[in-house]
């Protein structure tokens, strides 16, 4: 079975090796396919491994032999799902390796707004410290998390691993889920409407994936009911936030701070008015990137793909 991976270098840099898939099939392995060349490259491929790479129906349309698409990640609104639908092409997505990861890089980007470590790292070494008179100091005041009420949206299983982080450091959590969740017993929180928990909420993280609906839901009428001091994190879409209007709220300091790890477009646009807003933390899209995480994509992806050529397809995503 002839199998092409397009975009692989970002979940096997080096250190993650796909041992196991080759074992499958003949496989070839791409670490970055531009539009133009997807269709020539898989022109032969009966299974494609894709992560970035963009699917449309008009490449879909263009491979006679493809026959299955693994998605290497879990969200998959890279491709058209219809299109591959309507061709009996099945396209299955890897869910859940990521939760402890992206819920540990969000209290990663919350502890560094409440105890400011890089700056008095950063002051310590340009020398601020050996100038005092004391024997501490900060440059800005520090916050502790315990009392705080911390929003989530979305209830998944990255939403709820931050739940229950924000309750072990002692935060009030509320959630907010477009469809009802049931309540884990172990948690205790309240779900909440949007409205209610964007303006009651310290800290709002989103982990909700990106729908036609909520497209940029995050905007100037939303911000303006938050608290002045409150901080919002995003590690899902980019595209769930009107970046300008976020920029123009860190500016106005109509809320205290935000913290990103994904923007509208990666890389991020040199001319993206986040980059000059303040009081804001943008990392590249690396919550989901701990070798630990990787490793399990990479096992579930090994999973998907024996399942599909034994003939019993799991964590398919498209509806025939």
């Amino acid at each position: 079975m002839r199998m092409v991976i397009l975009d692989g270098y970002t979940i096997n840099p080096g250190d993650n090796p796909w041992t196991e898939l080759e074992k499958l099939g003949d496989l070839v392995c791409y670490d970055r396919t531009l539009p133009s060349k997807i269709i020539e490259r898989c022109m032969d491929a009966e299974i494609v491994f894709t992560n970035k790479t963009v699917f449309t129906a008009e490449i879909i349309n263009s491979l006679p032999n493809l026959k299955f698409i693994s998605v290497l990640a879990t969200g998959y609104n890279t491709i058209d799902l219809s299109a591959a639908a309507k061709k009996g092409i099945i396209v299955s997505n890897v869910p859940g390796y990521s939760p402890p990861s992206v819920a540990q890089h969000v209290f990663a980007l919350l502890l560094n707004f409440s105890n400011q470590v890089s700056l008095h790292d950063k002051a310590v070494k340009d020398g601020e410290w050996s100038a005092q008179e004391d024997f501490c100091f900060w440059k800005t005041p520090l916050f502790e998390l315990k009392g705080k009420k911390l929003g989530v949206v979305g209830f998944g299983g990255i939403g709820n691993k931050v739940a229950a982080l924000g309750n072990a450091f002692g935060m009030e959590v509320i959630a907010y889920a477009p469809r009802p969740k049931p309540k884990p017993e172990y948690l205790p929180f309240k779900f909440s409407s949007l409205e209610e928990l964007m303006s009651e909420s310290d800290v709002i993280s989103l982990h909700c994936p990106l729908t036609p609906e909520n497209e940029k839901f995050i905007n100037r009428s939303l911000l303006r009911t938050m608290k002045k001091n409150a901080i919002l994190i995003n590690t899902a879409r980019g595209q769930l936030i009107n970046e300008e209007d976020l920029a123009d709220a860190l500016k106005s300091g109509t809320i205290g701070g935000a913290a990103l790890d994904v923007l509208s477009k990666e890389p991020i646009s040199p001319d993206n008015p986040l980059l000059t807003a303040p009081n804001i933390l943008i990392t590249p899209h690396i919550a989901w990137a701990t070798l630990e995480a990787r490793t399990r994509l990479t096992k579930i992806t090994v999973q998907n793909a024996e399942a599909f050529i034994s003939g019993h397809p799991i964590n398919v995503v498209n509806i025939f």
